[in-house]
């Protein structure tokens, strides 16, 4: 069985990997793996802030 996402438009459940609704046309955000790291390294800068 294939993974699904809700769309937040109209709630309908599509498939994980579609960048768009086919009932209502939302577009989903694509986010890289480049904001996983930048989430990372802001919080090893906050660490290091409070420790130091």
């Amino acid at each position: 069985m294939p993974k699904t996402k809700e769309c937040p438009s109209c709630a309908m459940k599509i498939e994980a990997t579609s960048e768009e609704c086919p009932v209502c046309g939302y577009q989903f955000q694509n986010y890289g793996s480049w904001v996983k790291w930048l989430a990372i390294l802001m919080v090893i800068v906050f660490i290091l802030y409070m420790i130091f």
